[in-house]
């Protein structure tokens, strides 16, 4: 069979405004259609230089296409694609970190952005705190030059924007994390401190802390990870062949808290809600999306199903959500303006029942470490402080902890994605029996803080949980603890 031409860049580019750190399937799927979206409704020069701080692989896919790409929304069975055309350019830091600094000072680059996961800033996600012995942090440190780090990155840049009397980019986190603004101002600013420090009397934190706004963000789209199956399906329905398509469902939200420096695309225009203060929304979100996505994972991994959809559609994972967010995870928030909370989860399940978005659980599964504290953590520790007991979410924490022992209900061993795999394998391992193991694993602090750690209740839940995983099983134990659930 011929294979189709290739997909090809048909309209003049845009000249850039926005570099982005970390163009992956999400970045294509969200920020730049919000983008494309925004420029064609009012204009701008906003096109996006996309940066990636690792693979060449984003750039080999959109280089030869001039930056385009296939967004292909999914739905009822059917594809609708469309050409984004907002990036412009694409850059591979480790080949050239020099270009990508310089890229990042130009002037007329009024926005940085970032979708770099959790790991990607470098920090202890128990704490929030930059992890100075991080390699790459240590690396930058010493050679502030060639940066490998989304932080030395926006430092060097930053410097160099100062030192040209040039004014600063706003630098825009759109990563699931609480927060993403404090904590990336939180690195950033501790990076540029450390800095100082070594040159002995610097004050770019300063300046970058007085003159460097971070607002905040939350972003919803889902977006499966593209396979070669979905090329040929791309290619075959739009008679271009397109490697650096993307996939993912019709909802999306992006909510901003409205602080730039420079000015922004008009995103607005694209549907994307500006507040005062995101918080709200993105609590609501980590939790009742993202915590529930963790749990349908890790259970649903090693229950035997390979997508959200497919564990939803056993009744007894369908009602784990439902006792999740009616008993364990809405109580526990404030309600946004202009959202209903109980809609907002009927939406979340008719959303993980669409079997069109193959969201597989071993890719929500990745980097754990990173995602229990926002996704989990944060919600039992909120139950525990009102005196309730969170056995549901208590009964996902102990999944996460099955799922890094690296072996499933089948005897297979697990690939665990995660920056810590080596040491949560090997504390599993050390210890015997449930309550062991629990022991071993709530004294990751790089996880579980100390006080959280130490509770007494949420051990003795954990314990067990964890003993019915690894007696029973999953399927066994949702169905076991189906009646006794409904007790909050």
């Amino acid at each position: 069979m011929t294979q189709a031409p290739r997909l090809t860049r048909s309209a003049p580019a845009a000249r850039p405004g926005i570099v982005h750190l970390g163009p992956g399937a999400f970045f294509r799927a969200f920020n730049a259609v919000y983008t494309e979206e925004a420029m064609q409704a009012e204009g701008g020069d906003w096109g996006i230089i996309a940066v990636s701080l690792r693979s060449a692989a984003a750039r080999d896919q959109m280089g030869p296409q001039g930056g385009v790409f296939t967004s292909v929304t999914l739905g009822a069975g059917e594809m609708e694609p469309r050409v984004i055309g907002s990036v412009v350019d694409v850059l591979v830091a480790p080949e050239d970190p020099a270009a990508v600094i310089a890229a990042m000072a130009d002037p007329a680059v009024k926005v940085v952005s970032l979708t770099v996961t959790e790991k990607g800033y470098c920090h202890a996600p128990a704490t929030g705190a930059l992890n100075l012995g991080h390699p790459d942090i240590a690396h930058d440190l010493a050679h502030p030059d060639a940066p490998r780090s989304a932080a030395g990155f926006i430092v060097a840049a930053l410097a160099a924007r100062r030192a040209s009397g040039a004014a600063p980019f706003t630098v825009l986190s759109c990563d699931n994390l609480p927060s993403n603004g404090a904590l990336a101002r939180a690195t950033v600013v501790e990076f540029a401190a450390q800095m100082d420090a070594d040159q002995r009397g610097g004050d770019l934190a300063e300046w970058i802390t007085q003159n460097v706004p971070f607002p905040a963000t939350m972003v919803d789209r889902i977006t499966p990870a593209t396979t070669g199956a979905d090329i040929a399906k791309v290619a075959e329905a739009t008679g271009r062949y397109d490697p650096a398509c993307v996939l993912h469902e019709g909802f999306r939200q992006w909510v901003i808290e409205d602080d730039f420096a420079a000015g922004r695309p008009a995103w607005e225009a694209a549907g994307a809600q500006f507040v005062a203060s995101v918080e709200a929304h993105e609590v609501m979100k980590l939790r009742c999306l993202n915590g529930t996505h963790s749990t349908l994972a890790y259970l649903g991994y090693l229950a035997g199903y390979e997508t959200i959809a497919e564990a939803v559609a056993d009744a007894h994972f369908a009602a784990l959500c439902t006792h999740l967010w009616q008993e364990e995870i809405i109580p526990t928030l404030q309600q946004p303006v202009g959202e209903d909370l109980p809609a907002y989860c009927r939406g979340l399940m008719a959303r993980y029942r669409d079997p069109s978005i193959r969201h597989r659980t071993w890719q929500i599964a990745m980097d754990g470490s990173q995602k229990l504290p926002q996704r989990l953590l944060g919600t039992i520790a909120d139950n525990l402080a009102m005196g309730r007991k969170p056995r549901g979410l208590a009964l996902a924490v102990a999944g996460w902890m099955r799922y890094v022992g690296g072996v499933d209900e089948a005897g297979r061993e697990i690939d665990v994605c995660d920056p810590l795999a080596a040491d949560l394998r090997a504390a599993s391992d050390g210890a015997e029996g449930s309550a062991a193991k629990v022991a071993a694993l709530l004294a990751q602090r790089a996880v579980f803080d100390a006080d959280l750690a130490a509770n007494e209740t949420l051990r003795a839940l954990l314990v067990e949980a964890y003993e019915r995983l690894a007696t029973k099983g999953v399927k066994a134990t949702l169905r076991e603890m189906a009646g006794d659930m409904t007790s909050g």
